[in-house]
């Protein structure tokens, strides 16, 4: 038996980073390019651009720029948004495995609603 969870940040009813911005991020860094990272990710260019510069815009804050050798970076902001969310994961998934003893029990498949008890 697993407790599953997914965490991401807000501001004002709009996503400002999750998962999916997390992973972004990791392959723009593995690439050092938006393009390699979007072909990774399987997805298109495009959708890869404009979740950054949504993100940027929403969080006040460049995550990504281009180096003197071309190459696509992430900016000091980026990598501590990325060590503070991976850090905000851990935090939740280790209180969960505390949490979870009571739900042990449920495990074993439970009656059917037409069995006798």
């Amino acid at each position: 038996m697993e407790i599953k969870f997914k965490i991401w940040l807000e501001k004002d009813g709009h996503a400002l980073f999750g998962e999916g911005r997390d992973q972004l991020l990791k392959a723009i860094d593995e690439c050092h390019g938006l393009y390699g990272a979007a072909k990774q990710l399987k997805m298109s260019y495009r959708a890869a651009w404009g979740k950054i510069k949504l993100t940027e815009e929403r969080i006040g804050k460049k995550i990504v720029e281009v180096g003197d050798d071309k190459k696509m970076h992430l900016t000091k902001d980026a990598r501590m948004l990325l060590a503070e969310f991976e850090k905000l994961e851990k935090d939740v998934d280790a209180f969960i495995q505390v949490r979870r003893s009571p739900f042990i029990v449920l495990k074993d498949p439970l009656p059917k609603s037409d069995e006798k008890k």
